[in-house]
């Protein structure tokens, strides 16, 4: 298997509380592992970051008043050569101009490979790859934290796995919120809890966007094809607690069919028996 490009970036999200006039360095770490077959040859660039949709496809084109602070980035080693099991320390700075409005800003570190091949006295570029580390940044001031939790769904009954959970969430504010979600899930015919198992988090930080609605499933997996089961669903959003309990019958398609031949076998075998025996009285 070839490993020349398989890296590694750290951290994958920023989350930075700003003011306007500041002046704020981090690093980027980047890995070239130590299975990689050649050198990595990396490249550092800035671009916007938004959402479209409830489901949060990423935008990393779209410029918009919360993503200025793509252009108040600078990288000081944007280029370099990773030889195998090396790291690279990638600085980076933001400036925020004094006239930075309060809120959220939000961009990407995009760190992508761009190894050269020479073919035949020509230099190709080969084998492409690009991730993405997000800043969620917040600048201080008139800051607008308004948004609430518009549904929550846990189906009661489920012909097929996995059990899909989901919650809609608004954010009405000017800057980046986290909602965080809980999910226990217990088996009601024996007194094992499913998820999460024991050393486990069932919590999961989301961030919501400002001025977008977010749409979050989680599929529960480790649960038979064929139970009952109680599933609570635990969400934390702008200090307001919500709590959501159901109990889930999983049956699977195949199942309901053969109860239904069974039953209706059983009921034709009784109208039968009891056809005879009307007939057998009037005879006698």
């Amino acid at each position: 298997m070839d490993t020349t490009n398989i890296f590694t970036v750290t951290p994958m999200s920023y989350n930075i509380e700003l003011s306007a006039g500041q002046e704020y360095s981090s690093t980027l770490t980047i890995v070239n592992p130590a299975n990689a077959a050649k050198d990595f040859n990396y490249k550092v660039g800035i671009s916007p970051y938004a959402v479209e949709g409830d489901d949060y496809e990423v935008d990393f084109t779209t410029e918009s008043i919360r993503t200025q602070i793509a252009d108040w980035i600078t990288i000081e080693n944007p280029i370099g050569t990773l030889r195998p099991n090396e790291i690279a320390k990638v600085k980076f700075t933001i400036k925020v101009p004094e006239t930075a409005p309060a809120g959220g800003q939000y961009a990407a570190l995009m760190v992508s490979s761009n190894n050269e091949n020479k073919i035949n006295g020509n230099i190709s570029i080969s084998n492409v790859f690009e991730m993405a580390s997000i800043i969620y940044a917040n600048i201080k001031g008139e800051t607008v934290r308004d948004g609430e939790l518009i549904d929550s769904t846990i189906p009661g009954f489920v012909t097929k796995l996995p059990i899909r959970i989901s919650a809609t969430l608004v954010n009405n504010g000017n800057a980046h919120e986290i909602a965080k979600t809980n999910l226990e899930v217990k088996n009601l015919l024996s007194p094992q809890i499913i998820y999460p198992q024991p050393g486990e988090s069932g919590m999961i930080n989301e961030v919501i966007m400002p001025e977008t609605s977010r749409y979050i499933t989680r599929d529960i997996t480790g649960t038979s094809q064929l139970g009952v089961y109680e599933v609570t669903q635990t969400i934390n959003y702008l200090g307001q607690d919500y709590k959501f309990r159901q109990t889930v019958v999983i049956c699977p398609i195949w199942f309901m069919v053969l109860s239904i031949v069974t039953v209706t076998a059983i009921v034709a075998l009784i109208i039968n028996r009891i056809k005879k025996y009307r007939r057998k009285r009037r005879v006698l």
